[in-house]
């Protein structure tokens, strides 16, 4: 249990990762308690994350935790998740990263286990494609340690996303707002290629040009994050009076 005293700094850090919570949870992206969305320190002491034993929906600002670089709970009350060096390890190796985001995303984690080229047969698809997405192979296991957290970090390598095959997604961006619209957005892919496969055969998707000059110009993630809040906070209010 930390004593700590927070900076206005600090609340605000808080405040994201519950807002980015209750955004993944309002998107479906829950599995019960289990998923978890980080935010670095701006002080490089480690990542703000929720402690765990809440869903998404159910994270308040003191549910939030301070987890130093080894998993030490540096500020905040409650147990940590198991699971942190995915944040830890990414954001050890990407400078450029200054947000994580972990769930078993239900159609990502069906279109995983199929082994198949993910296609830009949508928006979303292009996102992500060309070349095809990451996929973290090595263990469909929790990432308990640093050195599984070292590995799906250099299976993201320099990339917004990776499939963690038999596990769930992991996405990173330059803030908070992006790691969580890219994680939605995957699952979207997911879930439309899922639709067509279950039709037939795809057989037409747009080549790399058009789904590079797609991903320059369809989605702006600010954008997106900023109607995500007002959904979320119109959903809130219209369950108070329940």
């Amino acid at each position: 249990m930390s004593k700590a005293v927070l900076t206005k700094q600090d609340q605000a850090l808080r405040e994201q990762v519950v807002m980015a919570s209750h955004v993944l949870g309002r998107e479906d992206q829950g599995d019960f308690i289990w998923g978890h969305v980080s935010v670095r320190d701006p002080e490089g002491r480690g990542v703000w994350m929720k402690a765990t034993g809440w869903g998404f929906e159910e994270v308040t600002p003191d549910r939030v935790l301070l987890v130093g670089w080894d998993g030490e709970v540096l500020v905040g009350d409650g147990p940590r998740h198991l699971e942190y060096p995915i944040h830890t390890e990414i954001m050890r190796a990407r400078p450029d990263v200054n947000g994580v985001v972990h769930t078993h995303a239900s159609h990502a984690v069906a279109f995983a286990s199929l082994m198949q080229p993910l296609r830009p047969i949508s928006h979303e698809g292009a996102m992500f494609v060309p070349p095809d997405v990451a996929r973290f192979t090595k263990t469909g296991d929790l990432i308990l340690t640093r050195e599984l957290g070292q590995a799906l970090a250099e299976t993201l390598g320099q990339r917004n996303a990776a499939l963690m095959v038999h596990h769930g997604i992991v996405t990173a961006g330059e803030d908070v707002e992006t790691s969580v619209v890219m994680a939605i957005l995957l699952e979207r892919s997911c879930q439309k290629q899922l639709l067509a496969m279950a039709a037939g055969e795809v057989r037409t998707w747009s080549n790399d040009e058009e789904a590079l000059g797609k991903r320059a110009r369809v989605y702006s993630a600010k954008q997106a994050w900023a109607y995500l809040v007002r959904k979320t906070a119109t959903s809130v209010r219209g369950g108070a009076g329940r």
